[in-house]
């Protein structure tokens, strides 16, 4: 497998961290991002970090919803609270970055969202810098509007911009939007990490992730630009959704992974 793959374990939330991890590994894949909601019991801490003593496999990033305690106007601390705690997390198990899920804005403007959310990350900057651990927030879809607001490449990059931290790049939440190619070049000096997988028009649910291949998002296209603009971090398959369901975590992961991995080996990754 291409060596700036690396696998989500969002497609594997009903299983165990440690079959995940042993999963990945079988497959080639060497890095995985794993998710707090995992990380934060102790028998799934306990069970990841023997997984990756084993080798073969890095935990490079980490995913963690911030400000939904209950929204980003009414949090009173709880958000911060627990990005100390994640942190901590990414850094036992080794990972160099967190990416984030804002937390909605409730009633606030748009801009007054940004402002709250860099206000709340504030104080948690310095302890991620000690730990060594570098804060990314992405786009997503406006169907997460419940925990997120960063819906555009270019409202994450500014959200990011305006709380002094990094981007990620999420391919499926960008992928119809004009002027790619110029959005990307904005973004790319704060991207840690650019998420991938694809969309098959027609479908409706949330969230609707299909394998990379299957669908009509210009995959070839897009990571070339992001290749050629001089992003140099990895590409984080994130599958999830009943096309993946249908197929299984296991069998679609590893096709997915197979496709980007020789994407990007023809590309010249």
């Amino acid at each position: 497998m291409h060596p700036r793959l690396s696998l989500h374990q969002v497609a594997f939330i009903n299983e165990a961290s440690a079959a995940f991890i042993a999963h990945a590994r079988a497959i080639g894949v060497g890095h995985v991002t794993l998710v707090t909601q995992k990380l934060f019991q102790p028998a799934e801490m306990e069970a990841a970090l023997a997984q990756l003593a084993l080798g073969g496999v890095d935990a490079t990033t980490v995913n963690h919803v911030f400000g939904v305690f209950p929204d980003l106007e009414r949090d009173a601390g709880e958000a911060g609270r627990q990005l100390i705690r994640a942190i901590d997390a990414a850094a036992a198990v080794g990972a160099e970055q967190i990416y984030l899920i804002s937390g909605g804005r409730g009633r606030l403007t748009w801009e007054q969202g940004a402002d709250r959310f860099a206000e709340l990350i504030a104080p948690c900057l310095d302890h991620a810098a000690a730990k060594g651990v570098r804060l990314l927030v992405e786009n997503a879809s406006a169907m997460n509007a419940d925990m997120h607001m960063a819906h555009t490449l270019p409202d994450a990059v500014k959200l990011a911009e305006t709380a002094g931290i990094g981007v990620c790049i999420e391919l499926h939440a960008c992928w119809m939007e004009g002027d790619l190619a110029g959005k990307f070049a904005h973004a790319v000096p704060l991207a840690g990490l650019v998420q991938a997988s694809d969309y098959v028009l027609g479908d409706r649910t949330t969230p609707c992730r299909a394998v990379p291949g299957d669908g009509v998002m210009p995959l070839e296209r897009m990571l070339g630009q992001l290749l050629d603009l001089g992003y140099e971090g990895l590409f984080d398959l994130e599958l999830v959704g009943p096309r993946i369901d249908a197929e299984g975590c296991y069998a679609a992961t590893a096709r997915a992974a197979e496709y980007l991995s020789e994407l990007l080996t023809r590309l010249g990754a």
